[in-house]
């Protein structure tokens, strides 16, 4: 995009003494420039003449986190001051530090406030081997979180296998070393090449394809234990045996899994998540496969302990047999039969005297315990018959005495009941109201003018009207010529009727 002139440049230029001149190498403005708009200037021709964003190699220097962080990128000829705002700075997932070789990625921009050019990072990234480590550390963690490199989970390897299946590239020294060794130690073990990459992109999913391939079928061929190996080289040619696909290729392998990658010092991921480490190609045969010599020299120690061992067993044994034939009972044992006869028939005799002496003896003591047996127990009945006829009395005589006392007490309650009873009260000249309900009238007021009453005496009842006060104690009709009506019932002397309410109100 060409850039567009700014006003400034259409004025003409001018030489010493105000005459026009082309030799001047850089055009000056006829007006003087504010600083705000030279630094307006500068920060346009900036943005016109780069690009939006731009990755710069450096080195980190001055580096100060605060909320922001601020440092230079600096090569050996020039430095840059850069910035990272908080929002970009917590994307980066490694520490940064003064020294660290970074990749930026941000707008090159002009701050006119402080008078400096500036980069505003927007992402960093380590560089060369720094990347690198950054991942194998990251990768690390995570796998030792999830239990890889646990001892717990690693397996032991076959005593004496038959058959071993070896993970490499046939063009490598590995696979030579691996073959001149076991062919040294074993030449009876069998060696399965996996012909695979052991550098390069396509590397690792060759590697974690044939670890699968030998956990579903190796047993069906008679694989016992895989080995996993390359010769050295720089991290970059080894770093096959860091990605993850191939950590899980030995994690879920159903067969035990040796890794020896690259030299000594040299320690990747893969050799981590195996079973076990080896440090090189050779070492590892040697762990896996052992050495025919030193077999042959067990076995033939094995086999003298095994002779010296037999020879005294059986010296011991020999030792044993003579002392017993020296035994008497080897030598007469006639004669010792005939003795223990003899002891049997002495011991029989002693046991029937003892028997004879013991039997009388017994009887007599038998039957003194019989006798005084019958005795204890003709004491004991009648010592019983005795407590039962004194408890006989007792309870009789107990009986009687309560009765009698119940007896008085229920004719003391019925004189006490006769005494405060109802019938004894009307006798005595009260008498009680009840009106057509047959309920108690208590009160003046309870008894409504026109009612009728029923009055109770002690020999009888008698029945009247109620009349208002001021009413005339006759009325017209009918009535005018009526008297009071007594009404009498015979009873008892002395007792009332049961169905009525009593005396005191209380209705039954």
């Amino acid at each position: 995009m060409p850039r567009r002139k700014a006003k400034s440049d259409e004025q003409p230029l001018l030489g010493e003494g105000g005459a026009l001149s082309d030799a001047s190498p850089a055009p000056v403005a006829r007006a003087a420039l504010t600083v705000t708009q030279a630094a307006a200037l500068v920060k346009g021709v900036l943005s016109e003449a780069l690009p939006g964003r731009l990755r710069i190699v450096g080195e980190i220097s001055n580096f100060s986190q605060r909320t922001h962080w601020f440092f230079s990128l600096k090569d050996a000829g020039a430095s840059l001051r850069c910035v990272c705002f908080a929002t970009s700075a917590r994307r980066v997932t490694f520490p940064v530090r003064d020294g660290m070789q970074v990749v930026v990625t941000g707008r090159v921009d002009f701050f006119p406030g402080q008078g400096s050019l500036q980069i505003y990072v927007d992402a960093i990234e380590p560089v060369g081997q720094g990347a690198l480590e950054l991942r194998y550390q990251q990768l690390c963690a995570e796998l030792r979180g999830l239990g890889y490199f646990d001892d717990a989970r690693k397996r032991s390897l076959p005593l004496l296998p038959l058959s071993v299946a070896v993970v490499t590239s046939r063009s490598g020294a590995a696979l030579q070393d691996v073959i001149n060794t076991a062919s040294k130690r074993w030449p009876g073990c069998r060696l399965l090449l996996v012909d695979v990459k052991v550098q390069g992109p396509d590397a690792a999913p060759q590697i974690a394809a044939a670890l699968d391939k030998l956990s579903s079928q190796g047993a069906a061929i008679g694989v016992e234990v895989i080995i996993l190996t390359r010769g050295g080289g720089s991290i970059e040619d080894l770093w096959a045996f860091n990605e993850r696909v191939v950590a899980d290729a030995i994690f879920r392998c159903a067969l035990p899994v040796v890794a020896a990658i690259g030299h000594e010092s040299d320690t990747t991921i893969a050799e981590l998540v195996a079973d076990l480490r080896c440090s090189t190609p050779t070492q590892a045969v040697m762990t896996v496969i052992p050495d025919r010599a030193a077999l042959q020299a067990q076995v033939t120690q094995a086999q003298q302990r095994l002779t010296m061992t037999t020879r005294r067993l059986a010296n011991d044994a020999a030792n044993r047999v003579r002392a017993a034939a020296r035994n008497p009972i080897f030598r007469r044992p006639q004669s010792m039969l005939q003795q223990r006869l003899a002891q049997q028939q002495t011991l029989s005799r002693r046991l029937a005297l003892s028997l004879q002496r013991q039997v009388p003896a017994m009887t007599q003591r038998t039957a003194s315990l019989s006798q005084a047996l019958s005795g204890a127990l003709r004491h004991r009945a009648l010592r019983q018959a005795s407590i039962v006829t004194s408890l006989t009395q007792r309870l009789s005589s107990g009986v009687q005495r309560t009765l009698h006392d119940s007896d008085q007490a229920l004719q003391a309650a019925g004189r006490q009941l006769d005494a405060v009873g109802p019938a004894n009260v009307l006798r005595r000249g009260f008498t009680y109201t009840l009106d057509v309900h047959g309920s108690l009238v208590r009160s003046v007021q309870s008894a409504a003018p026109g009612s009728t009453l029923t009055t109770v005496f002690v020999d009888g009842r008698l029945q009247s009207r109620v009349i208002a006060p001021g009413q005339p104690a006759q009325d017209d009709g009918a009535n005018a010529s009526a008297t009071p009506r007594f009404v009498r019932r015979k009873r008892s002397r002395g007792s009332i009727d049961p169905s009525q309410p009593g005396l005191f109100g209380d209705e039954r």
